[in-house]
């Protein structure tokens, strides 16, 4: 882009600024270093440059340009630099009678030698001398340095003279880089052009493959670091898979292997296309706006596209919302395609790199050598597959015409590769990529087709590797019109790492590692059950299309649901699978919540799960899909706990569908828990067990384990001896990847609050909490944390260290209050989100209980807020149960009133409600009257 085109002359006039200056300096007598002119040059340089860069960002808003953008920015600087270097080199520095030493070149390099710069960049510059420096040399650098960096630059530099430039770039590959974007902006220009000839001649002409190696090593490396996937819902613009840096490296190695000096040069080169070129082209402006806008908005080099900022960003950039999508989401769904587009565009480079023999070729789940030892092409054909044939391990068509010719063709090169566990060639990858046309309605009702969809879908080998392939060709979306529509979509909350299509390819494989006995450490049930499974075709396509629907106005799980139907016969399923497929995406999302928020000792929670899941064939299904899908959310999304809670709602659920339940009565079981119980303290005195059995009321007796009973009776025993009202108990889980604390204490109504306001100040995640009363008047309250540290021995120490604040606050050492509001005084990412609060009383899914169950955004200390607010509307809380969606929280409390009923007055309710609703948005009501709450006994 010409200096005209950028309207440089109106962001900023350099002869002018340079008249200025030179009036500046003129009036103290020429003394341009004397530091009050120096005080005026420079309040001159920040008043020009903020106001040019004032008007890049109003053209931005205008044009929209990212590229003209960075452009612009570029050129500015390169103004302020001259205007600089001429005040030093006349007015301060004045070289009377200069040697051919001092000569002076200043360079750009990095990426501000490319000519585009970000309002945040780094300004990189080599100051390029002849010989060795010279102390007016080194003078006017300094000068200019100093002033570049009271401007509020941050500057990269050398000092180099040619010699050490090409000497230094032999050895050093960020040097080698760094002067292959040379670009020349002011100074003695004859030395940057023998800089530019000695380099080509004596570094790049003869280092091609060697610079290429290590430029694809380093974007690997940064694709490690960054996050391997380019579908990252916070991703980083610049270093991120398919951001500015990847289109970066493409350039370098154009400059450095095909020795062209812009874009427009891979088009003459024939690596790309005019149109290709011109993806190139719009993929480049639109991460330019993006990148500019973050900048400018954030006021730093911000390069992370958080969820903090991607709102205001969709908003500059002129998104609006649509039904079902917000308008982040929207931009967000145009950035992950663009980032798609560079991924292409560097296949489809690579391609064209190989046909001079420089890179080594991937294989599908290996890698493979790209020649033989002799240097040919090893070629070979496939069994039963004459229109295709391997090349170097890699898939190939065995001619052009194969698509087109048999347009099922496109499906089965897939199945294909995935059968004989091979790659791609690149150029068999452009080829589908212009083919796609021909996947139009016949073939996807076509039968054969379908059947290698299945094939490849539920294949025992890597179907994800395959899957995703499609679906960066655009196969995928082409053969499946509603995958398409979930295509670089994001949803825009902290809970999904990566976009829909993403997650759902994931979660295939996922799905397959389990099927292939791969997972059995992190989830034995799942790969036990999966082996019984009468049908696994099943579990394929509900986990591929299970979240189909997102985006659209209804709730996903109907819709997709529905599409099922239609879609599944395309398929090849009977209607009975067709059903079972659609039942299973309706209620994918059932038994994670059920798992989650309910309590799962109350038996109506589980007689209604059974009642939904209505088969033990459909209860193993549902299992292994709900392991999958939240395997697939994201790393460390599932943790041990929420699969020791999906294990416990099975295997509580099964003797209900199989018939084994028992009959026995509540009485009756709770007499035989307390023999059990008897039977293990056999060492205690009779008298000492009989009384102890009394202590408990028969809530207790139903849903404690055994071996926490045990534990718990020894804990109280030995406080009853020490005379001590407090007790601490505290047992790590590490399967499960929790910690228990148990805590004994006088009863309280706000023992709970207080327990929970301890472990926020402590650090610590409530996942789980259980409340038991005894008859003698204390609390028995058990709390599960998240677990922090591997070691065991660390975390029980962690674990005592909370118990200890716990019991500082129930003593009065800590007030709670006062130390939760501290804490919780920075919400940070939360902000960029709004979910209203939304409490629901609910009297039916359980037969002892009224069920609280509040839905909010969350924040620090708000547990301790909603139990606070629990306790001053007189309510006794039998259960916690606390689920973290990202930034949405769902907290779940079972409470009775004060003589242990259900709250079935209406007006009650709506105090509730509205008390709650309060407690989430962090807002104090006034206190009831006091009266004295008691927690009663849970019968």
């Amino acid at each position: 882009m010409t200096k005209t085109a950028n309207g440089l002359a109106e962001l900023i006039d350099r002869q002018a600024l340079q008249s200025k200056l030179r009036a500046f300096a003129e009036e103290a007598g020429g003394r341009g270093g004397d530091l009050k002119v120096r005080a005026r040059v420079l309040s001159a340089l920040k008043a020009a440059m903020k106001d040019a860069r004032s008007k890049v960002e109003k053209l931005l808003f205008e044009d929209g340009s990212g590229t003209a953008c960075a452009s612009r920015l570029s050129d500015v600087q390169d103004e302020l630099i001259r205007a600089i270097h001429e005040f030093a080199v006349e007015f301060v520095y004045k070289a009377e009678n200069p040697s051919s030493a001092e000569r002076l070149s200043i360079v750009a390099v990095g990426g501000y030698g490319r000519g585009t710069l970000a309002p945040g960049s780094d300004i990189d510059l080599l100051f390029l001398l002849p010989y060795k420096q010279t102390p007016w040399g080194e003078q006017v650098v300094e000068y200019i340095l100093y002033m570049l960096w009271d401007l509020g630059l941050k500057v990269g530099h050398a000092t180099r003279n040619i010699d050490e430039c090409v000497r230094l770039s032999r050895t050093d590959m960020t040097i080698r880089t760094a002067i292959l974007e040379a670009r020349f902006i002011w100074g003695d220009e004859e030395l940057y052009s023998e800089l530019v000839r000695r380099f080509d001649h004596e570094v790049a002409a003869s280092t091609g493959a060697e610079f290429i190696a290590a430029k694809l090593a380093e974007r690997d490396e940064r694709h490690r670091r960054q996050g391997a996937s380019r579908y990252l819902v916070e991703p980083n613009i610049k270093e991120g898979k398919g951001g500015l840096r990847d289109l970066n490296t493409l350039f370098w190695i154009s400059k450095y292997f095909y020795r062209v000096r812009s874009g427009s040069g891979l088009v003459k080169a024939g690596v790309f296309s005019r149109a290709e070129y011109n993806r190139f082209r719009k993929c480049e402006d639109f991460l330019w706006a993006v990148r500019c806008h973050m900048h400018f908005l954030t006021g730093r080099p911000e390069e992370r596209l958080s969820f903090d900022i991607q709102r205001e960003i969709a908003i500059r950039l002129g998104y609006t919302q649509h039904p079902g999508m917000k308008d982040v989401e929207r931009f967000m769904k145009h950035y992950f395609l663009v980032a798609k587009d560079v991924g292409d565009l560097t296949r489809i480079f690579c391609a064209a790199l190989e046909n001079q023999h420089v890179k080594h070729a991937p294989g599908l789940s290996r890698f493979f050598t790209r020649l033989t030892k002799s240097g040919r092409v090893n070629q070979k054909h496939i069994k039963g597959a004459p229109d295709f044939m391997l090349e170097n391990e890699r898939i190939t068509v065995a001619h052009e015409d194969v698509f087109e010719k048999d347009p099922v063709n496109l499906i089965r090169i897939f199945a294909l590769a995935d059968r004989e566990n091979v790659s791609f060639h690149p150029e068999v990858l452009k080829l589908i990529r212009r083919s796609l046309k021909l996947i139009n309605a016949a073939v996807r009702e076509d039968a054969e087709a379908n059947r290698l969809f299945l094939q490849i879908l539920t294949s025992r080998n890597d179907p994800e590797t395959v899957l995703r392939r499609m679906n960066e060709t655009g196969v995928l979306g082409r053969f499946i019109p509603d995958f398409d529509k979930v295509v670089a979509m994001m949803q825009f909350n902290m809970y999904h790492h990566f976009t829909v299509d993403e997650h759902l390819i994931h979660a295939v494989g996922i799905m397959a590692a389990i099927d292939r006995g791969e997972a059995g450490e992190d989830h034995p049930l799942s790969t036990d059950l999966i082996k019984t499974i009468q049908n696994r075709k099943l579990l394929y396509v509900a986990i591929f299309l299970h979240d189909i629907a997102k985006g659209r106005p209804e709730d996903h799980s109907i819709a997709g649901a529905r599409i099922a139907r239609r879609l599944c016969p395309r398929l090849g399923l009977t209607a009975s699978e067709t059903d079972t497929v659609a039942w299973l995406i309706e209620y994918h999302l059932e038994m994670s919540t059920v798992a989650q928020s309910r309590d799962l000792s109350d038996r109506k929670t589980i007689e209604d799960f059974a009642r939904i899941v209505q088969s033990m064939e459909r209860l193993k299904m549902l299992l292994i899909l709900t392991v999958a899908d939240i395997r697939a959310v994201g790393p460390g999304v599932f943790n041990g706990w929420k699969g020791q809670l999906l294990r416990t709602l099975y295997y509580e659920t099964e003797p209900l569908l199989t018939g084994g339940h028992s009959q026995v009565s509540r009485d009756q079981r709770v007499e035989a828990a307390k023999q059990e119980l008897a039977e293990a303290l056999g060492q205690w005195s009779d008298r000492e067990r009989t009384a102890y059995l009394e202590r408990h009321y028969p809530s207790y007796w139903l849903r404690v384990p055994l071996e926490r009973k045990v534990a718990d009776a020894e804990m109280i025993r030995a406080a009853d001896k020490a005379r001590e009202r407090f007790a601490a108990r505290v047992a790590t889980h590490a399967f499960e990847a929790v910690t228990e604390i148990t805590v004994l204490a006088p009863d309280h109504p706000r023992l709970l609050s207080t327990i929970a306001g301890a472990c926020f100040v402590a650090g610590a995640n409530i996942v789980d909490a259980q409340i038991d009363t005894t008859t003698d008047g204390f609390a028995l309250d058990t709390i599960f944390i998240s677990r922090e540290l591997p070691d065991d021995s660390d975390e029980f120490r962690r674990g005592n260290r909370i118990g200890e604040l716990i019991e500082k606050a129930l003593r009065g050492e800590e007030v709670m209050p006062e130390t939760v509001a501290r804490k919780a005084a920075a919400k940070g990412r939360m902000k960029a989100f709004r979910i209203e609060a939304e409490v629901l009383v609910n009297n039916s899914w359980s037969n002892r209980y009224t069920v609280l169950e509040i839905t909010g955004l969350d924040r620090p200390g708000l547990l301790f807020d909603l139990t606070r607010a629990i306790s001053d509307l007189n309510l006794n809380i039998a259960s916690a149960h606390v689920a973290t969606f990202g930034e949405r929280v769902v907290d779940v409390f079972y409470v009775t009133d004060l003589t242990g009923q259900k709250i079935a007055n209406i007006g009650r309710q709506e105090a509730i409600r509205q008390r709650l609703v309060q407690a989430v948005d962090g807002e104090e009501a006034a206190p009831p009257p006091a009266k004295r709450a008691r927690r009663t006994a849970l019968t």
